[in-house]
């Protein structure tokens, strides 16, 4: 059943300009982005934020940003999780972490067409999805980490494997654009497709209170068509609050900027850009005055919490912004029409 939604409010505008600038703002000399000021940083968000820094204008600090995980790549293709102050924190090495790199360094090549840059950085792509690609298990799915001990730890998760179906699509995109073949790729995309369609047994089903379980095979691009708007449809009441937002976790009253703007970014890749509209113009004035977005907050009370200025909840605020109104040619990187033309041009 299609959801019944209110559009008695209407869209407040973004300004691009002041939500890249404080990404930029945070940005490292080095080029990595932490979460916040004197906060630690993520391979995975660090790309988020990049993605902002290159639909705001900020071309030069995006390529930095790219360039820090050039120069921080591990000998295997991997990054630690996290990182303080250009140091390794927390030192497992995570598939999701590793492989979203091509999803970033695609999407700045689609806005500025640099091929060069794309040259440049195709040996930490490579490397990156080889190392996510070897954690491959005899379903299909990608088991999440490397621990600091070297075991890899057996254990699938829905959302970091979808984030990594989308992040073959983008390394595979990558290869044709240079004309490398890549056909183990091309045979762990199909794998792990299957898995995420058809063997949801594999995953860790504990994370389905966390909205991202819900949405993430449908903003990847692992499930479409009928079958996604069916997925939608089916968990819309336990996650989406009307006139509020997302929540970040089913059975808590916290709505989060950032899962909401996925969300968006979700139906506008489905082709639901109506609705992806009115759920963005819901939290478009949930900003502190200096134009800094809210991490999140509570429902019904509206307690902001936490009160971290977070750079990749202002890039994946960016990143649906332009999804939404088409602000650069990068519009298009979650778009299901989009890879569906390409994948079959590209045959994988």
């Amino acid at each position: 059943m299609k959801p019944h939604l209110s559009t008695s409010r209407s869209h407040a505008a973004i300004d691009i300009g002041t939500v890249a600038e404080l990404i930029a703002e945070v940005q490292g000399t080095d080029g990595d982005i932490p979460w916040c000021a004197g906060e630690k940083a993520d391979p995975w968000d660090h790309v988020e934020a990049a993605m902002g820094l290159s639909i705001g204008g900020y071309s030069n600090a995006a390529e930095r940003a790219y360039r820090w995980l050039e120069q921080t790549q591990l000998e295997d293709g991997s990054w630690y999780s996290t990182y303080r102050h250009g140091k390794p924190d927390n030192r497992t090495r995570e598939s999701n972490m590793a492989a979203y790199v091509a999803v970033g360094v695609f999407h700045h090549f689609l806005i500025h067409r640099n091929a060069e840059f794309l040259r440049s950085m195709w040996p930490t792509v490579r490397k990156a999805i080889d190392f996510a690609v070897g954690l491959q298990g005899d379903g299909g799915e990608i088991y999440w980490a490397v621990s600091p001990e070297g075991k890899i730890d057996p254990m699938a998760l829905l959302t970091g494997c979808s984030s990594i179906f989308m992040s073959l699509k983008c390394a595979l995109a990558i290869a044709d654009i240079l004309e490398h073949d890549r056909l183990s790729w091309k045979q762990a995309l199909r794998r792990l497709e299957q898995a995420i369609q058809t063997r949801p047994h594999l995953f860790n089903m504990t994370k389905s209170r966390y909205s991202m379980d819900w949405f993430y095979p449908v903003l990847s691009g692992a499930v479409t068509g009928m079958r996604a708007q069916e997925r939608i449809n089916q968990y819309w009441k336990k996650f989406v609050v009307e006139e509020q937002g997302v929540r970040c976790v089913s059975d808590r009253p916290w709505i989060t900027i950032a899962e909401t703007c996925e969300f968006c970014l979700t139906l506008s890749a489905m082709g639901n850009r109506t609705l992806a509209e009115i759920i963005f113009s819901w939290i478009c004035d949930k900003k502190y005055e200096d134009g800094a977005y809210w991490c999140g907050f509570t429902c019904p009370d509206m307690t902001i919490w936490p009160e971290d200025k977070l750079t990749w909840t202002h890039g994946v605020l960016l990143l649906a912004a332009d999804g939404l109104y088409h602000l650069t040619p990068g519009d298009r990187l979650f778009n299901h029409q989009f890879w569906n033309d390409l994948r079959q041009r590209c045959n994988f």
